[in-house]
């Protein structure tokens, strides 16, 4: 699969942290302000994908006409970009800064599927653009890196010149499945491997490639943690969530979502790696409580830092001690899981902790928000914002719903996380 990159002169890692607020000279329309959110000209605007920003602080929604940047804290539509030549499918941001990721959707003709548009919204201007011959399934941005996400290809770029630095070949993935780590020490990536059911585990910094055998079927959807140390799936049967050490691909903890068949859309964890969340068709949001943490966690510090939990004994593949942990909650079983290995394996599995849910018409992806606080978003353009008891667990309490997009459902693309 062969590739072009063209890029612009003085081309300088992204350095001002901008909250998209400000108009600059896109040749479009200007943004506007929260109080024009859903106004009449929505009507005729399809939501085409939405994507959390690396700390989920806020999230992008790419719709038929441009894009749209919403803040979660308080929720809010901070910036948009309305285009008379089409919208985009695809639209990464990296953290808060001026520098997005983007791949045109719907019926764009201006901007293909099959190129990725680096733009610097601070210069108001395209800073890099790379074309391929097939169709680009995502694009992640990291801290030093852009990577993008071909059917059986993934390419990995410096962002500060551009210049290619690895080329990863994968199973299938249509979906476009990729996670990387946001740490400022660690630099991680995880993708489906050749063979089904299998994950790459790419440790940039240590030079290590692991591959782990997750699931008997093919992965459905997978979350790294902030440092990459910890990395849950699920495959396409969607009933079973594990979680494995990068490290060394030990499988540390395994819960279920349920027994029938489902679609796993989103997982998430916490950044104090205490919770994991699970959206899927089913229409409900599971928490689990997790039996592992990353050592020197301190679970009172902000979560919408850039920081992740430091990696203790990142060099160690042997040691487990520091991931084990007694959480404040714990996972429902069954009250015969004393007679695991007797009766079928179900019988033994932890389930959710905590609940909550939604309308099955639509999918969402969720994220963890500030304290013990769950957050939604979905493709018919709805913000649900939930709470849970963190000692009791149970059904979560709704806190607050936004509609930020009042336009037809119209799922045309993998959400991303």
């Amino acid at each position: 699969m062969s590739s072009q990159v063209s890029t612009s002169r003085g081309l300088h890692p992204p350095g001002k942290i901008m909250t998209f607020e400000s108009p600059h000279t896109w040749p479009v329309s200007a943004p506007t302000s929260q109080a024009d959110a859903g106004s009449n000209d929505d009507q005729e605007v399809r939501l085409l994908s939405v994507s959390w920003n690396q700390d989920c602080g806020c999230f992008a929604a790419g719709t038929s006409n441009g894009f749209r940047i919403f803040n979660c804290d308080p929720f809010k539509e901070t910036f948009r970009r309305d285009l008379k030549s089409g919208g985009f499918g695809i639209v990464e941001m990296l953290f808060r800064c001026n520098i997005l990721a983007l791949v045109g959707g719907g019926s764009n003709l201006a901007y293909p599927s099959n190129k990725v548009m680096i733009w610097d919204d601070h210069k108001s201007r395209c800073i890099g653009e790379f074309a391929f011959r097939a169709d680009v399934r995502a694009v992640k941005l990291g801290k030093d890196n852009i990577v993008i996400v071909l059917e059986t290809k993934i390419y990995v770029y410096k962002l500060s010149d551009l210049k290619m630095l690895h080329q990863i070949d994968t199973q299938p993935n249509p979906r476009g499945l990729c996670c990387l780590s946001h740490h400022s020490n660690t630099s991680v990536l995880a993708c489906p491997g050749l063979r089904q059911g299998h994950v790459r585990v790419e440790h940039f910094g240590l030079n290590l490639t692991k591959m782990i055998t997750a699931h008997d079927s093919h992965i459905a959807c997978m979350a790294l943690t902030m440092d990459g140390l910890l990395l849950a799936t699920a495959s396409m049967k969607g009933t079973l969530i594990r979680i494995f050490n990068t490290m060394d691909g030990s499988l540390l903890q395994e819960v279920r979502r349920g027994l029938d068949k489902a679609e796993i859309y989103s997982i998430a964890l916490s950044p104090n790696v205490q919770w994991l969340a699970v959206s899927s068709d089913k229409g409900t949001v599971h928490i689990f409580s997790l039996k592992v943490r990353v050592a020197g966690e301190d679970s009172s510090q902000d979560l919408r830092t850039l920081e992740a939990p430091r990696m203790d004994h990142q060099n160690s593949s042997t040691s487990m001690d520091p991931l084990i942990q007694t959480n404040t909650g714990s996972n429902a079983s069954s009250s015969l899981s004393f007679m695991k290995g007797i009766l079928p394996r179900y019988f033994s599995s932890e389930w959710s902790f905590a609940q909550f849910h939604l309308p099955e018409v639509t999918r969402y992806i969720v994220a963890f928000g500030a304290q013990n606080t769950v957050m939604m978003v979905g493709l018919d353009g709805s913000f649900y914002r939930c709470i849970f008891d963190q000692v009791n667990g149970g059904q979560m309490s709704q806190k607050e719903y936004s509609r930020f997009l009042k336009a037809d459902y119209a799922p045309l693309r993998t959400l991303t996380a």
